[in-house]
């Protein structure tokens, strides 16, 4: 077989996507190659394909377990002899998959990076054929990468240990330029084909919310109450938001789990096995969580905490619409969110790191803070902020991110919070609202006079603005936690944590904006926002729950997320065409010859039985636009079958054709035709 055929036989794919063609074709030729690809554009098939066409063994590097777990599960339900060496395994069954290895029955093998050292695997290693080292997630190799992992470094000590020099492949989603030369000079890569397919993820709707505090509770519950049938993951900075907001979501009867570090490990693996495999369709985590994570149906991503870096937003926001349907990326924005940051910052710890380095890494650190708090701070296109700050050139903002959705309107009312701050210290924290707004505003009121507040310096000195504009200053100011409001019968006005205030770039911007009604002229694409299940009238939308119900109840038998059985998008395209038979079922994207021998016949029956009850069911909107079509324009439709036409039917058959275009030929229904085959007794 070709590299075409394999992707065909056991992927389900009939073309390549862009990247791909040429990764493979440059290792299958022996030379080494990087790659940067977006999450969810098929690193992985760059280089499962050229493995089943080498002669060895194609090594895959990976630094987390479940990433590789899933990565085999895949391979596995597609047919594909894999496994992976790794601590969850006992030494029996590590000894045994490396035997199978050395056997050639298994193709590919992944291990973590640590286990490169081990005596047992480099005996493997050194007396094994290896064709290729494959690195994954390589951006781990860097000091310069948001995930630097030293024990990345020891790769290129095992490659050159080899015999002879492997094939070296390596794969990332996120690498600027200075993290794309490390792992070519680190790895020693010889004259590597470079893939850059770009870092745009056309199907990533990107927004920045303005919210703080308790209102960050109130926008996700909010949004969950909206979309209570998606599946999607809530990133918080700190385990202690992770706990408070999935207590508060599952109060709520909301079918969600949590993850962080602080989670026991078996505690943790459930909770992310119940999200990989539906059961909880909705995961709070820490950063702790998602590497590797191949769920592809992930509706949402929203991070509730800014995130310290571009390269950790654009990897965890990422995460989403993997299958490449539209799907939200949501950044909740307070200003409190760069205090946590800075915190967290100050106590990283370096391990094996020189002092002039570590020092170099916080100055590189606090830059990407600056940059991210710009992401967040920006009217602009937020979707060319980020292709510019992985360096690609950009044009036309892109009429599909909030951003581009509204009209700003910003005002600096930094000097006005300090007045604010003024007048609370003036009062000794011991008045509510109405008592500071009527002080700022010079407002001549009694109780103002029995308070001796007309006698304080911040007595009128917000006299330009109105009530409104002060009270919305306040608001502001309490959501960023500068100001605080007590509990009880009576509350008042407090002073909170101003540091951020007292900083020297410090700036308090009141934004208010406009959902804007039409597309933003001039932009380089029309907003995404219709998914592949909405190309489904009623009736294929009945069939495709269908579908996902059997597929869930195949997944819970076989003890695989159900993504890995067959994704949404196969779904849909097995309800457009309502295949009733074996080769036409293989003509659905993403259904190879293995898949289709472990399920198809079961979703060949499903398909059938829907059919049978709903023999004239339309089920898609371009069937029935072709049907209208087909009316206005056939004449014969409806009209006995002549001795030629059936001869012409049964050649075109034999001869390969699809019903589909068989009934166009003819101008009848995919039914008649169906129907006239079985009675000449060509199909069953």
């Amino acid at each position: 077989m070709n590299a075409a055929e394999i992707l065909k036989t056991y992927f389900g794919y009939d073309t390549f996507r862009k990247g791909q063609e040429d990764i493979i074709a440059s290792v299958l030729s022996g030379n080494d190659a990087l790659a940067v690809m977006p999450t969810g554009a098929g690193k992985s098939i760059c280089y499962q394909v050229p493995a089943l066409l080498l002669p060895g063994i194609t090594v895959v590097i990976s630094p987390l377990i479940s990433l590789m777990q899933d990565q085999v599960k895949s391979l596995n339900a597609a047919g594909i002899h894999a496994a992976y060496i790794n601590s969850s395994l006992t030494e029996n069954q590590i000894s045994k998959a490396l035997s199978l290895a050395a056997q050639g029955i298994y193709k590919i093998i992944y291990v973590a990076p640590e286990r490169l050292e081990n005596p047992g695997f480099m005996r493997f290693a050194l007396n094994g054929s290896i064709s290729m080292v494959t690195v994954d997630e390589a951006h781990c190799i860097s000091q310069w990468g948001q995930d630097f992992r030293p024990s990345y470094l020891k790769i290129v000590d095992f490659i050159e240990s080899l015999p002879t020099r492997p094939i070296v492949s390596a794969f990332t989603a996120t690498a600027t330029e200075e993290v794309k030369t490390d792992i070519e000079c680190i790895l020693r890569l010889r004259n590597p084909k470079v893939v850059v397919t770009g870092f745009d993820r056309e199907n990533l709707y990107y927004s920045v919310e303005y919210v703080a505090g308790k209102k960050k509770d109130d926008f996700v519950t909010d949004y969950m109450d909206k979309h209570p049938d998606e599946s999607g993951i809530i990133y918080c900075a700190t385990r202690k938001n992770v706990d408070n907001l999935y207590e508060k979501l599952s109060s709520r009867g909301i079918p969600v789990t949590a993850y962080h570090a602080g989670l026991d490990n078996g505690i943790r693996k459930k909770n992310q096995e119940d999200f990989i495999y539906d059961r909880k369709p909705v995961i709070v985590a820490t950063n702790a969580f998602g590497m590797g994570i191949d769920k592809s149906n992930v509706r949402f991503v929203i991070h509730y905490n800014m995130p310290q870096s571009m390269e950790n937003y654009y990897q965890e926001a990422g995460r989403a619409g993997r299958d490449g349907e539209n799907a939200r990326c949501i950044l909740l924005f307070a200003a409190q969110d760069v205090m946590i940051n800075k915190f967290l910052l100050d106590r990283k710890e370096f391990e094996g790191m020189e002092d002039a380095d570590i020092e170099l890494v916080r100055q590189r650190d606090i830059h990407r803070l600056h940059v991210m708090e710009g992401y967040c701070k920006t009217t602009g296109c937020l979707r060319n902020y980020i292709l510019e700050y992985f360096g690609e050139t950009t044009g036309a903002p892109c009429d599909n991110c909030g951003n581009c959705h509204r009209e700003y309107t910003e005002v600096d009312m930094t000097d006005d919070a300090k007045w604010v701050i003024n007048c609370i210290a003036e009062t000794r924290g011991r008045y509510g609202q109405a008592v500071v707004i009527g002080t700022l505003a010079g407002a001549n009121r009694a109780r103002l006079k029995e308070t001796g507040a007309t006698a304080y310096r911040s007595y009128g000195a917000l006299a330009h603005r109105s009530d409104a504009e002060i009270r919305r200053l306040i608001a502001h100011m309490l959501e960023e936690g500068y100001i605080v409001q007590t509990d009880g019968e009576y509350s008042v006005l407090q002073m909170g944590d101003i540091r951020a205030l007292r900083e020297e770039n410090a700036r308090v911007i009141i934004r208010t904006f406009e959902e804007r009604r039409e597309d933003a002229g001039g932009s380089r694409r029309k907003t995404k926002s219709k998914r592949s299940t909405d190309s489904l009238t009623a009736a294929g939308f009945e069939l495709f729950e269908k579908l996902r119900a059997l597929r869930l109840e195949i997944a819970r038998e076989e003890a695989l997320p159900p993504y890995i059985i067959f994704s949404d998008k196969t779904l849909v395209d097995m309800c457009a065409k309502a295949p009733g038979n074996q080769r036409e079922m293989l003509d659905v994207s993403g259904v190879g010859e293995n898949k289709f021998y472990k399920y198809g016949q079961r979703f060949l029956d499903a398909v059938g039985a829907f059919m049978t009850d709903n023999p004239d069911a339309v089920l898609s909107m371009e069937q029935g636009e072709e049907a209208y079509r087909q009316e206005e324009r056939k004449a014969n439709a409806g009209q006995a079958w002549t001795e030629d036409e059936d001869r012409r039917l049964a050649e075109e058959f034999e001869a390969g054709m699809k019903i589909a275009e068989i009934a166009r030929g003819h101008g009848r229904t995919n039914g008649a035709i169906r129907a006239r085959l079985k009675r000449q007794g060509l199909m069953e």
